[in-house]
């Protein structure tokens, strides 16, 4: 199973189970990226995941996909 750097497995995501994401088959990767902020933040910041972050959650997790509530849960600052 592959999880997008947005902690998402792809399998469930619905761009890929679509056919829509823009990486294709590769599924969300830290990288350069217009089209997803939190591929482009965890990329600048030299992380394969938004949990692996010090600042996680941040505003950026803020836009989603997974709701910011449980991002803090993740990271014990709820």
């Amino acid at each position: 199973m592959k999880i997008g750097v947005c902690g998402i497995a792809c399998e469930k995501c619905p761009k890929m189970q679509h056919g829509t994401c823009p990486n294709g088959s590769v599924g969300c990767v830290a990288r350069e990226n217009k089209f997803c902020a939190i591929c482009n933040c965890a990329h600048t910041k030299g992380v394969s995941l938004c949990f692996e972050c010090s600042e996680f959650p941040c505003e950026t997790t803020k836009k989603g996909p997974i709701s910011f509530g449980y991002c803090q849960y993740l990271a014990g600052k709820q």
